[in-house]
Order: C-alpha cells, then structure tokens, then sequence
C-alpha cells in the first residue's frame, strides 16, 4: 500500500467504485440474464480483490485473540461427516493411512502424511471464523503453514493456484455415478500468506469428525466455505475453469464469489 503512488490509488479506487456502482445499476433494471452482466460481475469481483489488497495490504494479517475470547462452542460449518466407507475406514484406526499427495504444476511433488505434516513448524492461531451464513465462532487451530509445504514440492512459473480436494461428497447419488466432491482453491498470494495453515488441531486438541478430521484449510482472511475440510489432495495449476464448474470451488460452481475476502 505504502509503495502505491496516490493518485494511482485514487484512480484505482475510482474504477473500483463505478464497477460496483454499475452492478447494482443494472440488475435493478432487471437485465441479469444479459451475456455480458456475467463478466461485469467477474470484473467487480476482481476489483474488489484488488482493492481490499491495496487498501489492508498484501499480507496484512486478520485479527487474533487470546484464549479469553475463545468460544463456549464453536459451531461446525458445512459437511460433519464425509460419511463414505473410505472415510469412515480411516476414522476407524485414527487417520494413521491418510495421505495429501501435493503435485500438479510442481518440480518435486510427494505425498504427506500425518506424521509429516506435524513435522513442520506449526503455527497456532486463535481467529474468528465468519460464516457467509451470517454466524461467527472464534477458534483455536494449530497446523503447518502451507507456504513450507509449497516451498517443498516447489511451484513452477506457470503455477497461480492452489486447488484442495476434500473427502466429503456432496450429494447422494442413486444412479450409479459419482457424486460432486467438495473442492476449493486460492490464489498462490493467499496460500503463502502466514496465517493459512493446513489445520490438524483446533482448541488444543485433534480435529474431531465435524470439523474437518484429519486436515482442514485455514485461510483466515477469507469466509468460511473457502477453509476446505477433510483436505485429500492439493494440486497447483493454472487456471481453475477446467475443474468441475470451472469457478474455482463447489459454492462457486453454485453461484457464490470466488474472492471471499473479509
């Protein structure tokens, strides 16, 4: 922020401003089903990105708390169970065979278990949880932050994203085909950011089942639906509109904002 010269931030903020302004223009006149609303809503969403970065700074920190502030109950968000044979296999003997194979567009990809991922430096956070939802919990988590795990498999230059599959599907299918699996990603600025951490702990204790056992994404300058559960995979790439839906995450898919920033 500090490097940006004013009257770029002026300018910027201006543009920022008429963009959203032009939004909320247009779809009270009703023309939400035009070709080209759809890209003036991906540009605003882009602008907005950029703004709260120009504005908060690219790795400005969200707020924490001590354990004085930690919440009686924190309420669990999304899937509580993946409920699959698979899953429920791997509840059984305490996630000892689960691995996080970590590749994509990297030079030296593995695959992490348990074990490896508590072997890192962990960070402990105590952050509020926003749900897009209208609720908030404050938590503890405690975890390896990602940035040593990407360093590790290194990303190539082509690399922006970081995509995380999780274990949990999210609908039943009786037709014999294979449901939608919850899936999310982030940008690589926000993966490397201090506080987004893959979660192994929360209140001093491991994960339970209903928040996201064994590894949980925590990106702590982003709603709730963005902090992925029951993480298996992690693929860097570089671009998400291959993926599924193609915008980025399974609530993108379904509508919501792939920059969730708070």
């Amino acid at each position: 922020m500090a490097d940006a010269p004013d009257n770029t931030r002026r300018n910027f903020l201006t543009a920022a401003a008429i963009g959203l302004g032009s939004v909320a223009l247009y779809s009270a006149r009703g023309l939400s089903e035009t070709q080209w609303l759809p890209k003036l809503l991906d540009r605003a969403e882009g602008l907005t990105k950029r703004a709260q970065r120009l504005i908060a700074g690219k790795w400005s920190m969200a707020p924490e708390f001590s354990k004085a502030d930690l919440s009686p109950v924190f309420k669990a968000n999304g899937t509580l169970d993946p409920g699959t044979p698979a899953y429920q296999a791997m509840a059984a003997n305490g996630f000892r065979d689960w691995r996080i194979p970590v590749g994509g567009l990297v030079a030296h990809p593995f695959s992490l278990s348990l074990d490896d991922l508590k072997a890192y430096p962990s960070r402990t956070q105590i952050t509020r949880h926003d749900c897009v939802e209208g609720w908030s919990c404050i938590g503890e988590w405690t975890g390896a932050p990602l940035r040593l795990v990407l360093a590790k498999v290194d990303p190539l230059p082509k690399a922006r994203y970081v995509v995380f599959y999780c274990a949990d599907p999210m609908s039943d299918t009786t037709d014999g085909s294979t449901p939608p699996y919850y899936y999310e990603s982030l940008d690589l600025l926000e993966a490397f950011h201090p506080q987004t951490i893959l979660a192994y702990a929360m209140n001093g204790a491991p994960l339970g089942v209903p928040h996201g056992a064994p590894v949980r994404l925590r990106c702590e300058r982003q709603l709730g639906y963005k902090h992925a559960k029951y993480v298996e995979r992690i693929e860097l790439v570089e671009s998400y509109e291959h993926i599924n839906g193609g915008k980025g995450g399974y609530w993108e898919d379904q509508g919501y904002t792939w920059w969730a920033g708070i």
